[in-house]
């Protein structure tokens, strides 16, 4: 099982000290079929060099033994919905903390569970890039829809929010939910893993590099996609196109969506105060949150 137990004891023992709550493996025996050879998961983490408001952000790469981690909201403030989190980083890296824990303490913040899914990174060579993602992403949701009674979540309100790669992922989940990219491992597995809603964040990779006005073949949008919140900027250079082209799609499809651009703002800044209008993006996704029914009584 590629060291799973030493790897995920060191690994929850560090984010356990760093206040986070202790991360639990998705997998029951590792990630299905998956014979990369890594080395030993590290769990290194490096600060970049870019800063973002004036502070770097956390990179942690060689993720072999994906986990999650559940942060609860206040009780008297808990509205039963769960977000999972996925943070970007081109499918190299997972900006974890921009990206990851510091959106976690916001959702908290407005009542709602927040699940961290630290997953597979870097990609997998001879593979799609977001391959192993999916299947952990597939897992960790129907993980947390079939323990919903047990965390005290509704079933009904498990939505998914991402950046960059990570909207990448939260929109792969949110279109391919019929069948598991993997054998079944468990109980967990035969349960929904469709989202009930999405929040894609500067998303990458939607748009098709080939065809114009055309999504990723992955990302084949129907009447039964979830409804989903988006943000961009114009001049991302990952390009707006993303955001554009997965809302018309939405709209043909009937499927409820709302959508922000912006002129100016960029790339990869997480909720940080950036002094970019987009920067109140927060605010504009917890009212859609309450236009949602989401933050309403259990």
């Amino acid at each position: 099982m590629r060291r799973l137990i030493p790897s995920l004891f060191v690994f929850a023992m560090a984010a356990f000290a760093a206040g986070e709550p202790t991360p639990m493996p998705i997998w029951p025996s590792g990630p299905p079929g998956d014979t990369s050879n890594f080395g030993a998961q590290t769990d290194n983490i490096t600060p970049s060099t870019r800063l973002i408001a004036g502070r770097p952000f956390n990179q942690l790469t060689n993720i072999i033994n994906p986990t999650i981690s559940i942060f609860r909201p206040p009780k008297e403030k808990d509205s039963g919905t769960a977000v999972l989190v996925f943070p970007g980083g081109s499918y190299r890296i997972l900006a974890i903390d921009m990206e990851g824990t510091e959106i976690c303490q916001w959702l908290n913040s407005i009542g709602i569970t927040a699940i961290l899914l630290r997953y597979r990174v870097p990609a997998r060579p001879g593979k799609p890039n977001y391959a192993d993602p999916l299947q952990d992403a597939q897992r960790a949701v129907g993980l947390v829809r079939s323990h919903a009674e047990e965390w005290h979540i509704n079933p009904n309100r498990i939505g998914v929010l991402g950046f960059s790669a990570g909207g990448h992922l939260a929109a792969a989940v949110s279109n391919n939910y019929e069948k598991r990219s993997y054998p079944a491992q468990d109980a967990a597995d035969s349960v929904s893993c469709r989202p009930d809603f999405t929040v894609l964040i500067y998303p990458a990779y939607l748009a098709s590099r080939t065809e114009v006005g055309k999504l990723s073949p992955e990302i084949a949008v129907t009447a039964n996609t979830p409804p989903a919140f988006l943000i961009q900027a114009e001049d991302d250079p990952v390009r707006v196109e993303n955001c554009l082209y997965y809302f018309l799609a939405l709209k043909n499809a009937k499927v409820p969506a709302e959508m922000h651009l912006y002129a100016t703002g960029g790339h990869g800044y997480g909720m940080r105060p950036t002094g970019e209008p987009i920067a109140a993006w927060p605010s504009l996704a917890e009212k859609w949150f309450h236009t949602r029914g989401l933050l309403g009584a259990k």
